[in-house]
Order: C-alpha cells, then structure tokens, then sequence
C-alpha cells in the first residue's frame, strides 16, 4: 500500500469521526489543519476551556487537505482550513473553497493589510537575509536585489523555486519592481547560486554557518529555533551567522502569514467565526510569538520572545498579503524561465 492510498484512507476513517462527532453535539468545531506546530496545542485546549467547544482536527498537508475538502463536497464536515503562506490560502480561495467572513471583531483588531474578504493572518514571519560574517560584509546584502549582484556568484543558497515561500517572495517583488524586473532579478540569483536548490530553510542557515555558501534567504522563525536552541551546535551555528532585513531604505523586509479561512460548506460557521476571533485575542496571539517565534498580527499582544527581541524592530513590507498569493502563479512562470527550479 503506498502513502497516497494510506493517507486516503486515514483521511476517510478521520473525516467519519469528525461527521460523528458534528452528530452527536452541535458544540464542535471541525479544522483541518496543515500548520503542524507542537506549540499550537494549547492554544486549542485554552479555545476548548474557555468556551465548551469541541476541536475535532485533521492534520494533513495543504495539497491533500484540499482535495480532500472538494471531494467532500457540500456534506463535508470541514468548517475552517488552515494553513502558512499567503499563496497556498489564495490558492484555497481561487478554488471557491472559502466564505465571506463577518466579525466586528476581526475587522478591529487585525491591519487590513493582513486579512482579505474571505481569510485572515493571525501570525506573520519575515524572510530574512542571514550571512556568514567571515566572508561576507553586511553591507553586501542590505536588499533582495543584492544578492543578484555578481560579487555574490557562487555564494547564495536557497530552497527551490516552487516553494510557498520563495513564490509569495516573488508576488511581492512583482507587484514592487514588476515582472521584468523580477525575472532579471531571479536570473541573476541563480546564476549566484553555490549548490543547486535543496532543504529547507534551516538547511540553508546551517549551509552558511559551515562555509558552503555566503549567504541565504530564511523565514525568521527557523533563524528563531535555532536561536533558542539548548544544543550546542545550534548555538555554535548562529554565531557564525549575520543577520540583514532587506529593502529597509525601500519597499521594507517581505513577510508573510500564517492564516484561516471558513469553508464554504461549514456546518458549524457560527463556531469556526468564534475560533478566529479568539486567535486574534491576546492571549492566542502570544503563542504565535513564544510558542512558534513568530510575530503577532495584534499590536496590543505582548511578546515575551528573547529571540524575537534580540533580533529587533525592522521595517516590514505593508504590501496586502492577498496581492501575494495573487502573484503567485506569475511568480512561478517568471522563476521557471530564470532557471530557479
């Protein structure tokens, strides 16, 4: 049996527990999750504690989840959907899987920037520069257009092209410089590039901190985690490393999200609304930060983060997240001609 047929039918055995569980009682909340952080799991209890509804969740990822809601169909029992990154939430939406939203309190306390009609940011991460601080000089990486520039040739590392993270990247540098800008941009990156695309974001940091390249791109969390590492190697890593927030005399250091939306069919919407109105609380939002290193949407949230602090205040991209993920899929077309596989 191969791990497509097996996650089907894990999913078909989770999905008859959540309709028997929407059966039994009208006080649940059925979320299928692709955000898999250990840290999370308190904020569902506290949401349970507080108000006697029933989380039922499905943990999967974003693809499957979202097959897995249109073959449900209009009988399935999904009520919310969530997920990181603004491309894979408009992708979500693209395929007509969301509702409108409607909730005084939402509108007050996430930015505008942060939400769109149809889902919500309750968390945000900035994608960051790091440097290895004995071959390269700070001055050299001061913005995304930099590390295009040929002094750099051979000495960026970077996840693939395809990723979420690096094409919601490319969204926003679409919608700042425009598509023949970024394609001129992507092209001189790759022909920077020390090794081809592999790993993740951590993988790149430690790619740094060993010598293998001279610079990456990383989302601040993973920067974050090993930061706040006990190990000793995590933390011989990080002091090899120099930290830049681009575009800081410009457009701002590109962040994104992590965000729900409420599923068109949702039994229980009612609840799902509930839901994010408590992830924008206070009290939700300082997991986000102490939990997972990530920084609120709330400004009145308090963080209590010594990796977040040490790293200090930068000038974020206030460009809406939903022109993001609209960008996407131009982001995609314009990495593929460059060569950013």
């Amino acid at each position: 049996m191969n791990n497509f047929v097996k996650s089907v039918l894990t999913g078909v055995l989770a999905g008859a527990a959540l309709v028997s569980a929407h059966a039994q009682s009208g006080g649940v909340l059925n979320i299928y999750s692709a955000r898999h952080y250990q840290t999370d799991e308190a904020m569902y209890a506290n949401f349970t504690k507080q108000t006697g509804i029933k989380i039922n969740r499905l943990d999967g990822k974003e693809d499957e989840l979202l097959e897995r809601i249109k073959n449900e169909g209009a009988n399935g029992p999904a009520d919310l959907l969530i997920t990181v990154d603004a491309s894979r939430l408009e992708v979500a939406d693209k395929a007509g899987l969301f509702q409108p939203w409607q909730s005084k309190v939402l509108e007050a306390r996430i930015p505008a920037a942060l939400r769109t009609p149809t889902w919500v940011a309750f968390s945000t991460r900035a994608r960051l520069v790091v440097y290895n601080k004995a071959t390269v000089k700070a001055d050299m990486v001061q913005t995304y257009e930099d590390l295009a520039l040929p002094r750099l040739k051979g000495q960026v590392c970077v996840r693939s092209g395809s990723h979420p993270y690096n094409l919601s990247l490319g969204g926003a540098m679409i919608a700042h410089l425009g598509e023949a800008k970024t394609e001129a941009w992507a092209k001189g990156l790759v022909a920077n590039f020390a090794r081809s695309p592999k790993g993740g974001d951590t993988d790149q940091i430690k790619a740094v901190a060993s010598g293998e390249c001279g610079v990456a791109i990383s989302n601040s969390y993973y920067l974050a985690r090993l930061m706040r590492s006990s190990k000793p190697e995590d933390l011989q890593v990080v002091k090899e490393l120099g930290v830049a927030w681009p575009n800081q005399k410009s457009w701002g250091t590109h962040i994104n999200v992590s965000g729900a939306g409420v599923i068109k069919t949702a039994p229980n919407r009612d609840a799902a609304i509930r839901f994010l109105e408590y992830l924008s609380s206070d009290e939700a939002q300082a997991y986000f930060a102490d939990g997972n290193n990530e920084w609120p949407v709330v400004s009145s949230a308090k963080v209590k983060n010594p990796a977040l602090e040490s790293l200090g205040a930068f000038k974020a991209d206030a460009l809406p997240v939903g022109q993001l993920g609209a960008n996407a899929v131009l982001a995609q077309k314009v990495f593929d001609r460059a060569g950013w596989r």
